[in-house]
């Protein structure tokens, strides 16, 4: 890498900052609804449909002749655009540090997301292929999108503003989902009185996500400067920059240190969000409507949790408040496994656990992070953030699934899941933040 000097948010002006910022948070607020009511409710379900309705006698199709059960098509492609996002950030995490311009690639990522969202309107009958297809555009274009917009973060704030800064973007997200989760679950629930079929409505839904997004991206991208790059080697191929940005991060066993310690914990977060419908229903006895009611209340409360988090940091510090969650955490999955069955009030008073500690603990990770990245190289490490974040979260599903196959008990497996909070706790407990921060060249705040 080359040598130069790199712009600091202390070399802005005030005003001109507080400008970007408030773009910044439009992001959140964009790309959210997308996570929320595209992902985690009503993309999964309609997509299996479809695949069902053109699946074989068998219960297979067949996407390039290969056997697939119609149940686990949207798994699998879920994983796919895992895999192309793993090859796509760190490529385009390098050309944003070359070129220092990250608001095209910020741009072309977040419209080929909306697009590909909206376009599952036309997701109906048995086009499975195209859900397919559409799913790992738009799935692989957020997380490259994510990874840019969180690479704005060193730029756009001073250290000693990151962690407010950062929470305030996840409550911006979580408000969003909450909101748009709300008028979709009218329109579901309601579908007969607005005229429309089921299908139909879903349809909506996912469309409307993808305008959201659309939308809502213009304000970040009118907000958002570019700014000049040192960075002078050329983006390699592939796994061939992704190689790169690893041996570069050796340099930085601190900063390695941190991204293994959030690995862990996050793995523990992620499998919570996606596994605990799946014990609530299973486990617990709980209705559809308990279970969407609970994603709801999670995202409402996440809001307050992100914001009262970030105030907490600034007393005690990015990494006590973030070890703190972790004992929360590992609380909060302790009183699930005693959590009686068919108890719907004590399964929401989980859920509000979850949902104060959910966006707190992600946004000062976020923020932690943004510290221990060498100057001009913000969107390369970001993206090995990113792919921590979500490429690399399926230890907690496995061992959450051979749990259960092992045991038969869906008790046990969420409560096989606190090794990752408290594995997560002592490898974070052990990383000398402030050294890391000075060893990757930035100025350490007064407290972190």
């Amino acid at each position: 890498m080359g040598t130069g000097t790199v712009r600091t948010p202390q070399d802005d002006g005030a005003a001109d900052l507080g400008r970007e910022q408030r773009g910044w948070y439009f992001y959140d607020w964009a790309c959210s609804v997308y996570s929320t009511s595209v992902l985690t409710v009503f993309l999964g379900p309609y997509l299996t449909s479809v695949a069902e309705s053109a699946a074989d006698a068998g219960g297979y199709v067949h996407p390039l002749g290969i056997p697939v059960r119609a149940g686990s098509f949207f798994a699998y492609s879920v994983s796919l655009s895992v895999i192309v996002a793993v090859l796509v950030m760190p490529l385009v995490g390098a050309a944003a540090d070359r070129t220092g311009r990250k608001k095209p690639l910020l741009a072309a990522a977040a419209y080929t997301g909306a697009t590909a969202t909206t376009a599952m309107f036309f997701l109906d009958g048995d086009r499975y292929l195209l859900g397919g297809a559409l799913l790992v555009v738009a799935n692989a274009a957020q997380s490259v999108a994510m990874m840019l917009y969180n690479s704005y973060l060193p730029q756009i704030a001073p250290p000693e503003q990151r962690d407010a800064v950062s929470s305030r973007g996840w409550a911006f997200g979580y408000a969003a989902g909450s909101l748009v989760l709300v008028i979709n679950l009218v329109l579901y629930t309601g579908h007969d009185s607005f005229g429309i079929s089921e299908s139909t409505a879903v349809r909506i839904c996912l469309a409307s996500a993808g305008l959201w997004w659309g939308a809502f991206a213009l304000i970040p991208l009118r907000r958002l400067r570019d700014r000049r790059s040192s960075a002078r080697v050329a983006p390699l191929p592939g796994f061939r920059q992704l190689a790169a940005t690893v041996r570069d991060m050796r340099r930085h066993p601190l900063t390695l240190a941190f991204l293994l310690a959030y690995l862990l914990y996050n793995d523990g977060i992620q499998t919570v969000i996606s596994q605990a419908s799946v014990y609530g229903s299973e486990e617990l006895g709980l209705g559809q409507s308990t279970l969407i009611g609970a994603i709801l209340l999670v995202q409402v409360l996440a809001v307050a949790g992100a914001l009262t988090m970030g105030r907490l940091a600034r007393t005690y510090g990015a990494k006590r408040t973030i070890l703190g969650s972790l004992v929360a955490w590992t609380m909060t999955l302790a009183a699930g496994y005693f959590l009686p069955a068919g108890a719907p009030v004590w399964f929401f008073v989980l859920a509000a656990g979850i949902g104060l500690v959910l966006g707190g603990s992600q946004a000062l990770s976020r923020s932690l992070f943004s510290h221990l990245v060498p100057p001009g190289k913000e969107a390369e490490y970001f993206s090995a953030y990113e792919m921590s974040d979500r490429g690399m979260s399926w230890l907690g599903p496995l061992l959450f699934g051979l749990t259960y196959q092992l045991t038969g008990s869906y008790r046990d497996a969420i409560i096989s899941l606190v090794g990752f909070f408290v594995i997560g706790f002592v490898l974070l407990a052990r990383v000398p933040v402030g050294r890391a921060i000075r060893e990757a060249g930035n100025p350490v705040p007064d407290r972190i």
